[in-house]
């Protein structure tokens, strides 16, 4: 073999190599991009559910919010029923003492 052709069958080896080593990184570069859409989808999916779920607690800490301002006023009108039975009493009596 030449000098001339062992430098070209070295080149054609290295040419080869390097064809081979794009193929793979080629390869991968696809699969590091399905990964990262995949990643983003579920990123999304994440971020819907947390947005639902401080949505649901919002609508649950109002209607706590509600629930106790009704358990308050039940409370309240219980108490001012009791005092008017009381006033009425109060008056009844009054009135028979006359």
């Amino acid at each position: 073999m030449t000098p001339n052709e062992k430098t070209v069958a070295t080149f054609e080896t290295r040419m080869r190599q390097m064809i081979l080593r794009f193929q793979e990184l080629k390869k991968e570069n696809e699969t590091l991009y399905t990964m990262i859409s995949e990643n983003e989808q579920n990123i999304k999916k994440l971020q819907a559910q947390l947005e639902q779920g401080q949505n649901d607690y919002n609508s649950l800490k109002m209607a706590k919010m509600i629930e106790i301002t009704d358990g308050d006023l039940d409370g309240a009108k219980e108490r001012l029923s009791k005092l008017i039975r009381d006033v009425n009493k109060c008056i009844a009596i009054l009135s028979d003492e006359k």
